[in-house]
């Protein structure tokens, strides 16, 4: 029966008349116009979109290739098959492996959407997110490397050592002005890290818009909410002798190891809850009170004292939040706003969730995350155990450093470290340690300063 009334209604249905509206279905008269009026495509290629429409599938974030144009300018970015036949058809050149960029050999048209950029600043990791109004595009989280200060004192340490041996020099203190501007190295390089992976985003895409997430941290209200007036020129040591006499005071003469008081003042001995060596600080807050014989025990048996909030991050916070606006010249949010709006969609509180939040993110179709590592670019360690030789600080920079990809046999490896004046290199081959010829290895691979993880394994390239 239904097969029969099928028959009818085709039989009965207009076929070379495209101007005259069709009886039996109204759908086949719609207009044959694309769905969205005014809508820049996200492809640039003057050919035939062949992945214009990709239905509800989730994007995954080794699946996009960054594009730029003939003058190295970004477009919007593409998909890997559109990418694989340009770079087949000598219509694009590879530009950068991570994050994957191809930039195209000929004239194309400049359509662009406007992508808004949103950043999570941080102490030790940064997040970062580019959306448009329907999708995102990257996000991410970057690790910061926080070792800056350990290696400054070390080498101050083998700086020291050398001068001692020396004849005596004057000192030269009035030379040593600082500029305008000026912060510690370990900040400094946290703020140009902040600085580096917005410019490289910038150069990957079309960026129009920066948002960054401003924060204020009062750290005395922290540490006393009550406080007010001149009491924040009244510091904790207000009316001690010394940092020991306030602990001794704050402590009511008890150990805080053991819980006994003891009336000797000779016997107490004031313990670094996190070691100078691993970023701790002199400040009351971080000094423990202990027995001369409890603190030996201490560091024996290596017990743990509870550690108190340090606040390095809401310092270091404080300091870059108006330079970072000033010198990206971006838009500004708070946050407690992120905190509500995270709540609102129900996202887990993570740095590149932070960063959809901040960009204006709400029903974008979301992009898997890329894990981003900074590493330390030169290694000046001193060489110590070299037979015949006297140690030194090592200043030859070889040609494979660790973190740097090498082909052998056809095979991708990451490389560890070389050896023997840089002629062996280790490998790391499922979890061990190998060590090979240099000779052996057939190409090569230099990883920068930032190592991208794009969604994988960081061997991983999309064409």
């Amino acid at each position: 029966m239904f097969k029969k009334t099928l028959q009818v209604k085709l039989k009965n249905t207009l076929q070379d008349a495209p101007l005259v509206l069709n009886p039996v279905s109204s759908v086949l008269n719609r207009e044959e116009t694309l769905s969205v009026q005014d809508k820049v495509l996200a492809c640039n290629s003057p050919e035939v979109d062949l992945l214009q429409h990709t239905g509800d599938q989730n994007l995954r974030v080794s699946d996009t290739v960054y594009v730029l144009n003939i003058k190295g300018f970004p477009l919007m970015p593409t998909f890997c098959r559109k990418a694989r036949l340009l770079l087949k058809t000598g219509k694009a050149v590879v530009v950068s492996r991570f994050p994957f960029t191809i930039q195209l050999t000929y004239q194309t048209g400049e359509n662009k959407q406007e992508i808004t950029l949103g950043v999570d600043p941080g102490y030790k990791n940064v997040g970062f997110s580019c959306i448009t109004e329907t999708k995102e595009l990257i996000c991410g989280t970057v690790e910061l490397d926080n070792n800056t200060s350990g290696r400054l004192t070390e080498r101050s340490s083998y700086r020291r050592n050398r001068r001692n041996k020396l004849r005596y020099r004057e000192p030269r203190f009035n030379n040593r002005i600082r500029k305008l501007g000026w912060l510690p190295p370990s900040v400094e390089r946290r703020y140009q890290t902040h600085l580096s992976i917005v410019n490289k985003l910038r150069k990957i895409l079309p960026i129009h818009k920066i948002i960054v997430e401003s924060c204020n941290f009062d750290i005395q209200k922290l540490n006393n909410p009550e406080i007010k007036g001149k009491e924040y020129q009244e510091g904790n040591l207000l009316g001690y002798f010394n940092s020991k006499s306030y602990i001794l005071s704050r402590e009511n003469h008890c150990c805080q190891l053991c819980g006994k008081s003891d009336s000797k003042t000779d016997s107490w001995r004031l313990h670094h809850i996190i070691e100078r060596s691993k970023g701790g600080t002199d400040k009351p807050d971080n000094l423990a009170l202990l027995h001369k014989s409890c603190h030996k025990r201490l560091h024996k048996q290596g017990l743990k004292l509870k550690k108190n909030k340090q606040y390095k991050d809401s310092t270091f916070m404080n300091i870059i939040k108006n330079r970072l606006q000033k010198e990206l010249n971006c838009d500004t949010t708070f946050g407690y706003i992120t905190h509500f709006k995270r709540n609102e969609l129900e996202l887990e509180k993570t740095h590149f969730n932070d960063a959809f939040i901040i960009a204006g993110g709400i029903c974008q179709k979301r992009i898997s995350d890329c894990f981003v590592v900074q590493k330390r670019k030169n290694n000046r360690s001193i060489q110590l155990n070299r037979k015949g030789f006297k140690p030194s600080i090592r200043k030859q920079r070889y040609k494979l450093q660790p973190k740097d990809l090498v082909k052998v046999l056809d095979r991708i490896f990451e490389v560890v470290g070389t050896h023997c004046r840089g002629k062996n290199v280790v490998l790391k081959n499922n979890g061990k340690n190998v060590s090979i010829s240099i000779k052996k290895i057939s190409w090569y691979f230099n990883v920068k300063t930032l190592i991208w993880n794009m969604g994988g394994s960081v061997n991983s390239s999309p064409c």
